[in-house]
């Protein structure tokens, strides 16, 4: 009897542990990155998921952590960093090269069929996915007011100063931001790309770079001309600001400024060289990776594509305009009618897809643009040689 009873005792005692660590094995917990204006989306996304998943206890924590700023806070402390976050793909190489993102592999095909082929290249490195797409939004256009120009004014830049300094009004461009400022470079056959070796390629500082680099200044030195933020632009548009370089985020703001003056269109043609050429402008998306050392894989996998889905990405447009990348939810009537996505898909001409452009860009090209603004005296070839030697470098 006393054998019997400690037989049953560690039964007991085996049935219990292994209760435990089943129940551990069910209790998931995630950390997920997100920018500040998606933090309400992200967090309904999240509670439904949950809701879907109800077998699981779950512990998802959202932090806010924007797109533009991903690799570098992943870099901070690659452990501490979210399992789940979104980033913009031009981040997509260092982040494969420094191996934050774990590779693609559950649903593969099906996440392949249901989004555009070139937001599936766009997180595509060497035949390899480490995204799911999130948005095709990644990109930028012309706002205008459609009181003070015609849509024959915002065709050309020289055009839309002439109108705007009459006017008394402002056309907006944050030149010091390597983004935007890119559009003059890039309009005038500058090439950003990468090497065999990995390592960034950029000739901004050749002829047609100084004749890109002489519209800048001319551009800046205009009286008509005016820079800052979104802050700037969002709070100005509709009174100072007639017109302003952006991208959807702002769509809602500026469209409730401006009312049914409210207009958008492809960014305009500008003098370079003697001759007008049409601005360019970075394309790219944003995705949504996995990090490397997420301790719950299989899950983070499953978060990412739920949050990434058709559902998921109507809801991002319905509440913040975010042009989708899945097929079904791009043709949503809503969408294919949208004034300021019709104008990204117009810009997206003369897009250069943002993939290949490397972390040491940024920095060298702000400088560079911050020059412009300030209407530095220096000589410009010397200013282009300066930024170009950091680029590559």
């Amino acid at each position: 009897m006393k054998n019997l009873r400690k037989i049953v005792s560690v039964v007991l005692a085996c049935v219990l542990m292994m209760s435990a660590v089943s129940a551990l094995a069910d209790k998931v917990t995630l950390k997920v990155w997100g920018s500040n204006d998606d933090q309400k989306v992200l967090g309904e996304l999240i509670e439904e998921f949950k809701a879907a998943n109800p077998d699981t206890e779950w512990d998802i924590s959202l932090g806010v952590v924007g797109e533009p700023d991903a690799r570098a806070r992943y870099q901070e402390d690659p452990a501490a960093a979210a399992d789940v976050f979104a980033f913009a793909n031009d981040q997509l190489i260092d982040l494969v090269n420094s191996g934050a993102l774990r590779r693609i592999t559950l649903n593969l095909d099906q996440i392949a069929a249901a989004n555009t082929a070139g937001s599936i290249e766009s997180a595509t490195l060497d035949g390899t996915l480490y995204g799911y797409p999130k948005s095709a939004d990644n990109g930028y256009f012309m706002y205008y007011d459609k009181s003070v120009f015609t849509e024959e004014d915002v065709k050309t830049l020289d055009g839309m100063l002439k109108k705007a300094n009459e006017a008394g009004k402002k056309v907006f461009m944050d030149l010091s931001n390597g983004w935007y400022i890119a559009s003059f470079f890039l309009g005038a056959g500058g090439q950003l790309t990468v090497d065999e070796n990995g390592k960034q390629v950029c000739d901004f500082n050749n002829a047609n770079g100084l004749a890109a680099a002489e519209a800048i200044k001319a551009f800046a030195a205009d009286p008509a001309f005016l820079t800052g933020d979104d802050s700037v632009l969002v709070g100005m548009f509709g009174t100072t600001i007639a017109a302003g370089v952006s991208g959807t985020w702002n769509a809602t703001v500026i469209a409730e400024k401006l009312g049914e003056n409210y207009a958008a269109c492809a960014l305009p043609t500008f003098t370079c060289g003697g001759e007008q050429v049409p601005m360019a402008s970075f394309i790219g998306t944003k995705v949504v990776g996995v990090n490397s050392q997420t301790a719950a894989p299989l899950q983070a996998f499953q978060l990412a594509e739920f949050i990434t889905n058709e559902a998921a990405q109507v809801k991002f447009f319905e509440q913040r305009e975010l042009g989708p990348t899945n097929i079904a939810a791009a043709s949503n009537p809503a969408v294919l009618e949208n004034i300021a996505l019709a104008a990204l898909s117009a810009q997206g001409v003369n897009g250069v897809s943002q993939k290949l452009v490397l972390g040491g860009y940024w920095t060298p090209a702000e400088a560079f643009g911050l020059a412009m603004e300030n209407k530095s005296t220096e000589d410009l070839q010397s200013l282009l040689d300066k930024m170009v030697a950091q680029i590559v470098e």
